[in-house]
């Protein structure tokens, strides 16, 4: 049942401003998916809210209007519109704020719809702003939101040391289990920032609540993030982006279909269903990507049809489905090469799945071998109490 009382803390500001926006001169970063339930820019909300204190916007990857494609296509700085302001993109020759950037600010806001998932880039920005006002000696106020997935599930595997990057620079599980404020707060701790942080909570959200319970309108935070549902599957098909298979990007459904001119997707949804993965059924289809991976080329593949979002394990799901187009299709399936994220050494999957042994576990298998389901999942399993052992202290719901 969705609720009626779940408020975000953009809409909550106004009740309990925190004292160290009263009066002071405000940066926000902030996208398009930044809006409170009438539909209005967290940029408008703060500058109705705090006459003329609002200086300064910055922007994530994908840019203000989450215009941009994924990896190192970059957002330019630019001026706001409406507003007037500076907007520094952080998805640019920098990805930390400069000291120029911040030089007329004295409290940095944070309003970011994030998906659940470490490899989204979004709380990396935001901890590299950490870092850049604890150097300055500035305030950092988080405005909460809903983890799309909720907050009772996480799911491995936890990011090896040595596998840091921008989509990795600290290390958590794939699937965290946290809302924006909550993860900021314990990267702030993981990573010895030390920035000063102030948190806006909502109210009514609770952590076994999905996407959907909210009643929350969903805008996309990325372009091809475009549906809940796609929040669902990310955190395992994101590890796709490290292969030469189509994760659907350039078709409507980015994420939730999956595939490459080799796959026969009725063999491939037949492997998959013998492993009765829960809460999945697996729709054989083809489809032919607009742009990215096999651009204008038929594919064959599978639609992810998320059954039931509470026992959908997308991790698994999708290191079964390398695993076994791998095994059927070894001379076709293959990793590809950096530069990916800004790394220009290690292999793509390495750094999205945070470790090397998932790669290599793949590659050690032969050809028409049915991998073992609980070869990878003992793979991607992590230590999931000391994981939340550790979470705890910094836990708002």
């Amino acid at each position: 049942m969705a609720s009626n009382n779940l408020h975000i803390g953009l809409e909550r500001i106004s009740e309990s401003i925190p004292s160290v926006m009263r009066g002071a001169r405000l940066g926000l970063l902030m996208n398009q998916a930044s809006l409170d339930h009438q539909l209005r820019y967290s940029c408008d909300v703060l500058s109705d809210l705090f006459p003329g204190q609002l200086t300064t916007l910055f922007t994530p990857q994908h840019g203000l209007w989450g215009e941009q494609q994924a990896n190192m296509i970059e957002s330019s700085h630019t001026i706001h519109p409406q507003l007037g302001l500076p907007v520094h993109s952080l998805y640019s020759e920098t990805r930390k704020p400069t000291p120029e950037m911040l030089k007329d600010i004295d409290c940095f806001v944070v309003d970011l719809q994030d998906v659940g998932t470490r490899v989204y880039t979004f709380i990396w920005t935001i901890s590299h702003c950490l870092e850049a006002c604890a150097e300055a000696g500035i305030p950092v106020v988080i405005l909460d939101r809903p983890n799309p997935l909720g907050g009772d599930i996480v799911e491995g595997p936890m990011l090896d040391v040595g596998q840091e990057s921008f989509v990795g620079r600290a290390c958590i599980p794939m699937r965290h289990g946290l809302t924006l404020c909550e993860l900021s707060r314990v990267v702030n701790c993981l990573m010895k920032i030390g920035a000063e942080v102030h948190v806006v909570p909502m109210s009514d959200w609770h952590r076994k609540m999905n996407w959907c319970e909210t009643g929350r309108k969903w805008v996309w935070p990325s372009p091809n993030v475009p549906r809940p549902e796609s929040c669902l599957v990310y955190p395992g098909m994101v590890l796709l982006e490290g292969t030469n298979l189509s994760e659907g990007r350039g078709t409507t459904m980015p994420f939730e279909v999956f595939g490459a001119p080799f796959v026969d997707p009725y063999e491939l949804a037949s492997k998959l269903r013998a492993y009765s993965l829960p809460g999945v059924a697996f729709l054989p289809l083809r489809f032919v990507p607009t742009f990215d991976k096999w651009k204008g080329v038929s594919c064959g593949g599978l639609l992810l049809n998320v059954t039931d979002p509470s026992t959908f394990q997308p991790v698994l799901t999708s290191v079964l489905s390398l695993a076994v187009i791998r095994s059927l299709w070894p001379n076709d399936f293959d990793w590809l090469p950096p530069p990916y994220e800004y790394e220009t050494v290690k292999p793509p999957i390495d750094i999205i799945a945070g470790t090397a042994r998932l790669r290599m576990a793949i590659d050690s298998l032969q050809a028409g071998e049915s991998p073992s389901r609980e070869a990878f999942e003992q793979l991607i399993a992590f230590d999931e109490s000391a994981w939340k052992d550790l979470c705890r202290p910094y836990l708002i719901y």
